[in-house]
């Protein structure tokens, strides 16, 4: 019973591996002409010269969030720069008077509670808000609930160390 299971399997082998295409993914071979899959290179040529489009300039690459940014850490430290904020938001950010740090009985309180120090301050793109009567908001890894302020940053809500 063993060996006609093992040549079973050898066979299926062999016949799997048989069966791989020999050639590339990008390239069909028709009538003995090499032809690109690309539908712009499709064309065999007639001898009529393909006229190029001329490039055009490409435009500045727009960084898309998909993550919350810490902008300012439990330390006070500032981690994202302005120059890493969209425009409408870094312009309204005043990080001397954002930038401060957790006290020490609000360390304890936090480390006590929920064994980590959550950052002060953070960015969240558009479509990780949600909205209530009270304002927009975020919840930061499962459990910490950030506020968005007028300068349009999230706040760690103040019931988290108070």
């Amino acid at each position: 019973m063993k060996r006609i299971v093992l040549f079973m399997l050898a066979v299926l082998m062999v016949l799997t591996s048989c069966n791989k295409k020999m050639h590339t993914a990008s390239t069909k071979l028709n009538s003995g002409k090499a032809v690109s899959s690309d539908p712009v290179h499709n064309k065999v040529n007639s001898g009529n010269p393909v006229a190029i489009p001329p490039a055009t300039s490409v435009p500045p690459v727009i960084v898309a969030f998909t993550n919350p940014m810490i902008v300012i850490d439990e330390k006070g430290n500032v981690i994202t720069s302005r120059d890493k904020l969209p425009y409408e938001i870094a312009s309204k950010v005043d990080y001397p008077k954002i930038s401060r740090a957790y006290t020490p009985a609000q360390r304890q309180n936090l480390i006590y509670r929920f064994k980590i120090i959550p950052p002060r301050v953070i960015f969240v793109p558009a479509h990780l808000v949600s909205k209530t009567a009270r304002g927009s908001y975020c919840i930061y890894r499962k459990k910490f609930w950030y506020w968005q302020k007028d300068d349009g940053l999230f706040y760690l809500d103040e019931t988290y160390y108070q």
